[in-house]
């Protein structure tokens, strides 16, 4: 599962770090520290030429789907059957992009309630999620180009925190997973799997962060 994360990393850092030649607007980057469902977020796509950054709106609308509804049941795509199911399969070939994200919240079950976490990496680095995208054109006429994110088993880690996991990509795979002339379900399969636990770190913060109204840079201090 990853229904909440942060992305404020500097814009030219951004730029570099993923190899982009065509973006926004800086001015249309604004970081955030509480990035929700159904909002529109930064991700990257490889059109066959180069890298471009630009942004989806946060749960996947299938082409087929009559409404823009379902969106909000497909923020997340289980990597083990992504190849598979109707919905995703032909973006899983065709359409990937990376998510990048400073870090992502989930929630830890403890006897007082839910705890919410911080997971990040140790060395504070930005970091690619591996997700899919989509455009569908609604009875309106408009068009909707949205994602979801990819998760995977939990690794030792997160385990602690839930059973379930963004698909955080190695820098070396992310050519790989934007290459939309790859398509061979092994190779790509091979990437989706859980990133090495001794790389990240996770520690409780306040709980002002269940509410995605909460977006300050506070919500990142540790209780």
């Amino acid at each position: 599962m990853c229904g909440r994360y942060t992305l404020f990393t500097d814009f030219d850092s951004l730029i570099e770090r993923f190899d982009i030649e065509s973006s926004i607007e800086e001015n249309q980057f604004i970081p955030s520290y509480n990035i929700a469902p159904s909002q529109h977020v930064v991700s990257i796509i490889y059109d066959g030429t180069k890298n471009r950054l630009g942004k989806l709106r946060w749960g996947f609308i299938p082409r087929w789907a009559k409404d823009e509804k379902i969106s909000y049941k497909m923020i997340n795509a289980r990597s083990e059957t992504v190849d598979q199911k109707p919905s995703y399969r032909n973006a899983f070939f065709k359409r990937r992009c990376l998510i990048p994200m400073d870090s992502f919240y989930e929630w830890k079950k403890h006897d007082s309630g839910k705890i919410p976490m911080r997971i990040k990496m140790k060395s504070d680095e930005v970091f690619a999620v591996a997700g899919l995208w989509e455009s569908w054109d609604a009875p309106d006429g408009k068009t909707i180009h949205s994602c979801t994110i990819l998760t995977t088993e939990a690794n030792s880690l997160v385990s602690d925190i839930h059973d379930r996991m963004p698909v955080i990509l190695r820098p070396e795979d992310v050519k790989v997973w934007l290459n939309p002339e790859l398509q061979e379900i092994e190779t790509l399969k091979k990437l989706l799997v859980p990133y090495d636990a001794s790389f990240m770190e996770a520690y409780a913060v306040s709980s002002d962060v269940n509410s995605p109204k909460n977006n300050h840079k506070g919500l990142l201090n540790s209780l």
